[in-house]
This record gives C-alpha cells, structure tokens and sequence, in this order.
C-alpha cells in the first residue's frame, strides 16, 4: 500500500466550503428567528416524570408554529409557585401562565387585578371557547358565579383506593365499596398476615374535603364558599366527620389503618407491599406502577352507607392554569394560543395517559375512549366514574375557602392528635373548626385592605 499522500482536491475542498457555508447559514437564520419567538414564561410545580410531560407538551407547542415560544419553568412546590407568583406580580414582573394548586383558587379569584379571566381573553383572541368543553367536575372548581371560566384546568385528579391483588387474594376479600365493608376486610387483611389493611395520601384532602363531597356532606356554610366569602363558617366537627375520624383512629390502634405522614409520605407503604390499600390521588398510578413489583388494581373510594345522599360525586384536586395581568400585550395571543393547544384531544390524550391525571376536557376524554385507552386501562375510569356519578349539588360543586392551605394543616395536625391517641375526635374536630374559621375571618379581613 503507497505512502504517498494525495494532495487535496481542490475542486473537494471548494464543495465542502461551500456546504458548510450553507448549513452556517441556516442555522444562523435559525437563531435569528427563534430569538424572534415571543417567549411565553410558564411557571409550574411539576417535577420529575410530570415535568418531562410538560415540557414535551411545551415542545410540540414550539415546534407547531414559528411565533411563540413558552418555556416552561419548574418553581418548586405548589405552595412555592404561588407565592413566587404573587411577590413575582407585586414586583412587576409577573410570570404569562401560573400552575395554582385547587386550594389557592379562593385567593387567585380574590385578587382580581392579578389576572386576566381565561373566558375574557379567548374571546378577546375570537378563540371558540365554552365551560362545556370540559368535564363538569373540573369546569365547576374553576368557574366563576356566572359558571364562566378564570382559570383553565391543567391536572385534575380525585382520590380513589389502590389495592394489592395479591394480598386481597390470599384474604379472599374484594375491594371494599363502603367504610363498613373496610372493618371487615381490613380485618380480613391482617389476619391472613398484611402488615396494614391501608393508609391514606393527602389526610386532610381525601378524609375530610372529599369524605364530605363523596358523602353529599357540607363542609362549609354558603355552599363552602361558592356562594359568598364573608361569614362562611366550617362544618367539619359534624357528627358524621366525627364518626369517621373516630373510626380511623380505633383502626390506627389495629393495624386496619395505619397513617404514614402529610401528603403522599405515606404511598411507599402500598408500593412496598406493608399495606394492602393506599387512598390517594389517581395521579399516583405512574408513580405505583413504576415502584409497586405485584400487580395492583383501582376502585372507588369507600362511602357512608348510613347516609342517603352517599355516594354523591368527588371533585377535582390538582391544579388550574392562570393568565397573569402585567405582561406585555404582544403575549397573549401567543398565551390563548397555548392554552388552545393545551385544551386539544391530542395534548389532554396525551397528558391523562402518561400521567394518570384525568382528561379534563370532553375532546381529551373521547378521544382516549375512541383509542380503546379505557379497555386496557379500566382503572383509569374510576376516577371519572366518581366525578361524574352524580350531577353536582350546589354544596358537592368543590371547596371554595380563602386560607384553605392554612386550613388543611390545621386539620391535619387534630387527626394527627386523634392517630396518636392524644385527643378524642370530638375534640380534635371542634378544635379545627375553631381555628379554621378563625383563619377564614381573617381572610376576609385580608380583602378589605
């Protein structure tokens, strides 16, 4: 083989130049034009696997147009996006879009001149756009008197039961459809050698706000809020919440329930296999079926046979998209346009199935129907089912109530009282409604300055 080295071809040499002179250009026209886009700021609190979703969804937004771009950026908790939300507008420099978890959605309504109302910018941007595009239970949480839209729904979950098939199958018990039934089989469930019969997510959210809108139960005077702010009043040391949290405290001492701490703390005693059941929300079924190594199945949360409203309908937890005001004018249009894509059957399909969020919209629900989703996933109908068992009264429509973060962890503190066998649940309820309309007073206080 020679050693000799050929000379460059100039005729090459010219060929490749010029090649790499072209793609130099496109990609400078790129950049140019990218940094044309209008940037669309979108501030949320979805971490993890749900981020990765968002910003897939934020991707294919981008790569659908050549005008705007949203960028999407993780703030921290929902408690942590709200408040830099907040001090974000009173500096002036307000994120366009704001993911508000469903408790903050009292306060975002109270600060009219934070927010532009979706309903007003759709039409503003001649954006075809009605409450009745979305499923009732999200519509009704994020309406306002007029059952007009401010905000538009994003991830929606309900609570509903996971259940380990395997250790139901070796107690030979079914899963249970009333809080009588769950007596039974969680005892059933320990004596065949679970560790836990269930625990629960979320205490306060899915044993007290959902107990009672499942149950057909007010929680709050003024239809819990939806009707005025001023006066309002708790009902939660009534006798059928007393009776439950009794009852769960006699379980904590068996084994039947077992409580594993504030929000979703306690999901890795399902996921390990130590109890039988978790009660949370149905957005946990990415993070179970990542984790759990048994198969596992899905059902309603229990109801109070004793009661003849039960069961009546849960609602939506999770969170709502808001359009701050104080932005540039040149952005909204790029914001309707977002939320336009985001409100698609194609973007709600692909959210709710990679998620375990609901579809919020009627689109996003008939198109995974029409998928055949719902067949080889009859779980993720369960919780639809229970929004939608029943139309809504005007007291099971949500929980509307200022300070309610404040609220849940005072509640969440007397059922901690009552698992540890420090107070009886008589006590512990009477004392959260104390401080819980205390905290509502003072939120009505709070609008008057």
């Amino acid at each position: 083989m020679s050693n000799i080295r050929r000379k460059p071809d100039a005729r090459r040499l010219a060929g490749v130049a010029s090649g790499l002179l072209a793609l130099s250009t496109v990609f400078a026209a790129y950049s140019a034009h990218a940094a044309d886009r209008v940037k669309i700021q979108f501030w949320n609190a979805m971490s993890g696997k749900l981020g990765e979703t968002v910003q897939h969804l934020a991707d294919e937004f981008n790569q659908s147009q050549n005008r705007y771009e949203v960028v999407p950026v993780f703030k921290g908790t929902y408690k942590e996006t709200m408040l830099s939300a907040i001090a974000a507008f009173r500096a002036h420099n307000p994120p366009d879009i704001v993911q508000i978890f469903d408790v903050g959605t009292a306060t975002m309504m109270s600060a009219r001149g934070a927010y532009v109302p979706v309903y007003n910018l759709m039409a503003k941007e001649h954006i075809a756009f009605s409450t009745k595009q979305f499923i009732p239970a999200a519509a009704s949480y994020y309406s306002n008197t007029q059952g007009k839209l401010v905000s538009l729904p994003f991830n929606s979950s309900t609570p509903v039961i996971f259940y380990n098939k395997d250790l139901f199958a070796k107690a030979g018990v079914q899963p249970p459809k009333t809080w009588a039934e769950m007596d039974v089989v969680g005892k059933k469930l320990r004596a065949s050698g679970a560790a836990c019969g269930f625990t629960t997510g979320w205490p306060a959210w899915v044993q007290m706000e959902q107990f009672s809108l499942w149950n057909g139960l007010h929680y709050a005077t003024h239809d819990n809020g939806y009707k005025a702010v001023k006066g309002v009043k708790l009902l939660i040391n009534d006798k059928p919440y007393v009776e439950h949290l009794a009852q769960l405290g006699e379980w904590s001492k068996s084994g039947v329930f077992e409580y594993g701490g504030p929000e979703s703390n306690s999901r890795p005693l399902f996921v390990s296999g130590h109890c039988a059941m978790y009660m949370g929300s149905s957005a946990s079924y990415a993070a179970i079926k990542g984790g759990a190594q048994f198969p596992f199945g899905i059902g309603p949360m229990p109801y109070d046979g004793k009661l003849a409203d039960a069961p009546q309908n849960t609602v939506v937890g999770g969170a709502s998209l808001w359009v701050m005001k104080g932005v540039p004018s040149s952005h909204y249009a790029g914001i309707a346009a977002f939320l336009k894509f985001m409100m698609s059957g194609k973007s709600q399909a692909y959210w709710a199935s990679s998620t375990g969020y609901v579809p919020v919209t009627q689109a996003g629900y008939q198109q995974l129907k029409s998928e055949g989703f719902y067949n080889e996933q009859p779980g993720a109908m369960v919780a639809i089912d229970e929004l939608s068992n029943k139309a809504p009264k005007p007291w099971t429509m949500g929980i509307r109530l200022g300070y309610m973060p404040q609220i849940r962890q005072v509640e969440r503190n007397e059922m901690e009282a009552v698992f540890a066998g420090h107070k009886s649940a008589q006590t512990a309820l009477d004392e959260a409604k104390r401080q819980g309309d205390v905290l509502l007073q003072q939120f009505t206080q709070s609008l008057q300055h």
